[in-house]
């Protein structure tokens, strides 16, 4: 390989890495603008109380509240839901979710 081919091999790596960096920033702002989205749904859908009970579990089990956010926000969105929705109607549907799960039991 002589010099020439080299730095045409370095010029075309540096542009796919700047490419790809160029995509990553675009997609890590995306991500970000639906978060703040997500969020200004929430402050809108869930009461404070409401919001404080789901930040608590999200400690505990975040993917569980991701997906139950989404959920009830788009209930809401569909006037399937009352707005603001309190603390007691979340714990009703939090109770649901947990009563539904199988029971483990163990036979000797």
């Amino acid at each position: 390989m002589n010099e020439e081919e080299l730095n045409e091999i370095t010029k075309r790596r540096e542009k796919e890495l700047l490419e790809a960096l160029r995509r990553r920033e675009v997609e890590e702002e995306k991500r970000k603008e639906e978060e703040e989205r997500k969020k200004a749904l929430a402050r809108v859908v869930f009461s404070p109380e409401a919001r404080q009970r789901l930040a608590n579990l999200r400690l505990v089990k975040p993917q569980l509240v991701e997906q139950l956010e989404t959920y009830l926000i788009a209930l809401a969105q569909q006037g399937k839901l009352p707005v603001p929705l309190d603390d007691e109607t979340l714990k009703k549907i939090l109770y649901q979710l947990t009563r539904e799960k199988r029971e483990t039991r163990i036979k000797w």
